[in-house]
């Protein structure tokens, strides 16, 4: 009976996550490809300027996040976990076909700009639920003592999306020519993407909704969940601020590390891609670490050491990395990087879903994540690159994750002032079941 309950929720976790892989590989290729997508629909003077016109679209396609947290998160609430991720995934695909078929500027001209701003836009859309939906679906099948474990998969799979695209990435620049990359090549992966598309809704299709949803005795209207929303807006607003040290640092080690390593750094574009396959396997491990260390230690404990962690050492990192550039040191700064971020979200994706009232769980969720993701992760690339060019140092980005820190770090304050723990270390906030 127990074995059976266990492959069931593997189960559940697999398919759950598999959108939840898309949304993120995606998102990831679209930051390894950068120049050559800047290159392809983007009529520019020079490298820099489509690059930073590319890394503004990737910008502005997460403002569209809190938008579809807004829409589409009172309409999980209200319809189910289940029926809401299937749209996600839906508009999801149509960005996805999008940007993989797209032809360039030299033969649409700035329709091409544009088409490639909606795919981007649906994407960001889709994108500022899907999280939410995943997250607080794996949290309501899970049991009192391992929900930071089994959330902790939300995240987890993230990466297995950034391994395969970078290890795609990788052959594909050891099959073709710089030339052929940057000319057709880059879209390979995107039609991948495309081609797994069908095996996702197939593996969505079969999910069930949570028995913690169907137990409801009464589904909220739209107001009653807007009208929720709009009564517990601070603890919303410290979400927020509690997400800006993940997302930061999440798109800093992943989407940016491979402009980074050959554009700042000037190391070659393998040695990039190795950097990159290397933190997607580090946090693939190290993710469910965090979780279950947050389920045995609690969330305090993790999140307040993790954010003081990064705030002292990210400069000295990164300066230590660019005295003296070696795909050695990369290694390592990216490996404590990925140590920080991983024991820092194993813990906070967990608490997310659990101060946020069961009624307006995916919408709360989903409009603090992407208003953090918005602001913070969606920002980091297009900073980095500006505060890198306008100072001349290549270690000022730490800057941007020190930052994030601080307010990560006010966040939790405020957010275990106003809380409680029980004793299965699960975090309430006053007023609230």
């Amino acid at each position: 009976m127990q074995a059976g309950r266990q492959q069931s929720r593997i189960r559940d976790i697999f398919n759950v996550t598999s959108g939840n892989f898309l949304e993120q590989y995606d998102f990831f290729l679209f930051g390894l490809y950068a120049k050559f997508i800047g290159e392809t629909f983007f009529h520019s003077e020079s490298t820099y300027a489509a690059l930073i016109k590319t890394f503004l679209i990737f910008a502005v396609s997460f403002f569209m996040r809190p938008i579809g947290a807004l829409v589409l998160g009172p309409y999980v609430d209200r319809i189910g976990r289940r029926k809401g991720l299937m749209v996600t995934l839906t508009i999801m695909a149509f960005g996805s076909l999008v940007i993989a078929f797209t032809p360039g500027y030299e033969t649409l001209g700035l329709a091409a700009s544009l088409l490639i701003l909606v795919g981007r836009l649906a994407q960001g859309f889709s994108a500022g639920v899907e999280l939410g939906g995943v997250s607080v679906y794996l949290s309501e099948i899970a049991d009192e003592h391992n929900k930071g474990f089994i959330t902790s998969w939300q995240s987890a799979s993230q990466q297995i999306a950034v391994i395969f695209a970078a290890v795609l990435g990788f052959a594909v620049n050891q099959i073709f020519t710089v030339e052929q990359v940057s000319q057709w090549a880059w879209r390979i992966p995107f039609i991948v993407g495309c081609i797994i598309i069908p095996v996702i809704f197939y593996l969505r299709g079969n999910l069930k909704e949570t028995e913690a949803f169907e137990n409801r005795k009464e589904i909220p209207t739209m107001q009653q969940i807007f009208a929720t929303l709009l009564s517990n807006w601070k603890v919303v607003v410290a979400g927020m601020l509690m997400v800006a040290t993940t997302t930061t640092m999440f798109y800093f080690i992943t989407v940016y590390t491979p402009t980074y390593g050959k554009e700042v750094l000037h190391l070659t574009t393998k040695q990039s891609l190795i950097a990159t396959i290397a933190v997607g396997v580090s946090n693939f491990i190290l993710l469910p670490i965090g979780g279950m260390l947050a389920d045995k230690f609690g969330r305090k404990v993790m999140l307040m050491t993790m954010t003081i962690l990064i705030l002292f050492s990210a400069y000295p990192l990164l300066n230590w990395l660019t005295t003296e550039i070696t795909l050695t040191r990369m290694l390592i700064v990216l490996s404590c990087f990925s140590l920080m971020y991983s024991f820092y979200n194993g813990a906070m994706v967990v608490t997310l879903t659990e101060i946020m009232p069961a009624s307006v769980r995916t919408a709360g969720f989903s409009i603090a994540y992407s208003l953090a993701t918005s602001v913070f992760g969606g920002l980091t690339p297009v900073i980095s690159t500006y505060i890198v060019k306008e100072t001349g140092s290549q270690s000022t980005p730490a800057f941007w994750l020190m930052s994030s820190a601080v307010l990560s770090l006010i966040a939790c304050l405020y957010i275990f002032s106003v809380a409680k723990l029980h004793h299965s270390s699960k975090l309430v906030p006053k007023g609230h079941s």
